[in-house]
This record gives structure tokens, C-alpha cells and sequence, in this order.
């Protein structure tokens, strides 16, 4: 069975977004073995410099590494990464769990983004969309994709 382990930075506080998170996760329970794991934001003042941008994204960087399970796939999401459609994404998801290596590890970002270490540590860096989503909301977003992936790569229809 694919299994997908979801690190992110902040958790979720909108009930609608909570609830929509929880739908998506009861959906993916036939198709995936899912784990979500949290970490606090850092906080940090409304225009950050680049010097505590850096230092805000080192600090959640080290939470983040605490829950990043060994042995598998680690993709890094960044606005600057590649972006894969819905069938791309199922191909690389089908593809590593015939070869036997179908733990998937999605890494998120808080609001300022992933330290370039552990960007530099993913085995490739994805993007959903050139636009910007916040963290939370991206969160959704990330696992619907995951839900649809499932259909995909089993040829169930899903909104076609």
C-alpha cells in the first residue's frame, strides 16, 4: 500500500479547513496510509528582514527534520518547483511504489517557506501552481491532489 507522510510547519485553525483536511483524509484510508505531522510556526514580526527570515526558516527547518521519517521519498513543496499535473504527479507515485519504494514524504513550509537545506536534502522540489496559497490552506490543497492521485493511478473516475 502507498504510504504518504505529510510534514508541516503550523497547524491547521480554520474549522472549514480542519474539516475539509479530515474529509480528504477519511477519503484516502482505502487507497493510502497517510500520517500528518505538525510542527509549531516560529513567529516572527509583520516585515521580517532577510536576516530573521533566514532565522525563522533554519528554526522550523529543525522541527520539520525531527518528524522526517527514514526511507523515503522526500519531496520538498516550494513555489519555485517543478510543476507536475495531477497525471504527472500519479506517475511518479504509481512508478515508486512499483518499485517498491511507495513511501512518499511531502515537506510544507510555513509562511516564509522551507531553509534551503532541507530543499537541497528533498529528492525533488514541487510546485502546485506558480501562484501563492497560504500555508494552510495549501495543506488542502496538497492532500486532494493526494486523494485524486489515488483515483488516478487505480483508473477510478474523480471529476473528470
Amino acid at each position: 500500500m502507498i504510504r504518504f507522510t505529510i510534514v508541516a510547519v503550523g497547524r491547521l485553525k480554520e474549522p472549514y479547513l480542519v474539516e475539509a483536511a479530515e474529509e480528504y483524509l477519511r477519503r484516502l484510508v482505502p487507497y493510502a496510509r497517510v500520517q500528518v505531522h505538525e510542527v509549531p510556526e516560529e513567529p516572527f514580526p509583520p516585515r521580517p528582514s532577510p536576516a530573521q527570515s533566514r532565522a525563522v526558516r533554519e528554526q522550523e527547518a529543525a522541527r520539520l527534520a525531527r518528524h522526517i521519517p527514514g526511507g523515503g521519498c522526500l519531496i520538498a513543496l516550494a513555489p519555485r518547483g517543478r510543476i507536475p499535473s495531477s497525471e504527472e504527479l500519479a506517475a511518479l507515485v504509481e512508478e515508486r511504489a512499483l518499485a517498491g519504494q511507495g513511501h512518499l514524504i511531502f515537506l510544507v513550509g510555513g509562511p516564509l517557506g522551507l531553509a534551503p537545506a532541507l530543499l537541497e536534502r528533498a529528492a525533488m522540489v514541487l510546485s502546485f501552481s506558480r501562484l501563492t496559497f497560504p500555508h494552510q490552506l495549501f495543506r488542502v490543497i496538497l492532500l486532494e491532489q493526494l486523494y485524486r492521485v489515488c483515483k488516478i493511478v487505480r483508473h477510478e473516475p474523480y471529476h473528470w
